[in-house]
């Protein structure tokens, strides 16, 4: 019998609701037919789906008085997260949609995967100004999805914990610092590109082609991000349109966002 997998997400603050986990609950639920447990790390549980496994958000570890959350993702890589340790799982961002069967991420043997950052992204020319930043950045992984297993990786929160103001200093944010841990140790592997992608940037025809074509999903997508801008509340809000770029039809990312 195959072992359960986990499906991780965090919600705290305002900025996301119990209806953005209830939907990528659905999603996940609809794309994933392995055994798994949806567990949200969150500090308000309230109208969460039964089916979600509202957990209380993992102490960063910070000492006392020490105000910078914006690196609590990295509590993920407690030793004892939720009673976990060995367990594989998979973390999703709440701002994406999954739109085709999650079984590719489970299949790929290895120690840690992500998704490098820039497969998301145009490339940026003018970041070649600076060879070793660009080097840097193109190994930087995105963290919206990423695949690990639990307890085995601590080392990357006893690395910030030993000095978190170093941290704030070197790296702009908790997957640049994550990025550089897994790279110290050979370990990072990146999702084959084109199982995540960018809304944006590869839905979207580019600039005015978008006012005579709709977008549409590339082919073997699995799961759509929205890196940069428009965010995910902007598109199904219908915020997202600029004058050089119309967001066009998109009832078939509503439909895989909603759908039951």
């Amino acid at each position: 019998m195959t072992e359960p997998v986990l499906i991780l997400t965090m919600k705290w603050g305002t900025l996301y609701g119990a209806d953005d986990v209830n939907r990528l609950f659905r999603q996940v639920r609809r794309h994933l037919a392995r055994p798994h447990r949806f567990v949200c790390f969150t500090d308000d549980a309230q109208g969460l789906d039964p089916g979600v496994e509202a957990l209380p958000l993992p102490e960063l570890g910070l000492p006392k008085g020490h105000g910078d959350t914006r690196w609590r993702k990295l509590a993920l890589f407690r030793r004892d997260l939720g009673g976990f340790a060995g367990m594989t799982a998979l973390f999703l961002d709440l701002d994406l949609v999954v739109v085709d069967d999650l079984e590719p991420f489970f299949d790929l043997p290895g120690e840690f995967f992500i998704i490098r950052d820039d497969d998301l992204f145009r490339p940026k020319p003018l970041r070649k100004v600076n060879p070793t930043r660009d080097r840097f950045l193109h190994s930087v992984g995105n963290s919206s999805v990423f695949r690990y297993r639990v307890g085995a990786h601590s080392y990357v929160l006893d690395a910030y914990l030993a000095d978190p103001a170093a941290a704030a200093e070197g790296y702009e944010h908790e997957q640049q610092f994550l990025s550089g841990e897994l790279l110290k140790r050979g370990l990072m592997q990146y999702w084959p590109k084109g199982l995540c992608v960018s809304f944006k940037n590869d839905c979207v025809p580019r600039n005015f082609r978008s006012y005579f074509r709709n977008p549409v999903l590339p082919m073997g997508a699995r799961i759509v991000l929205f890196a940069g801008a428009p965010k995910m509340d902007d598109v199904f809000s219908g915020r997202g349109n600029k004058w050089y770029r119309r967001i066009g039809d998109i009832e078939w990312l509503r439909t895989a966002w909603t759908a039951d």
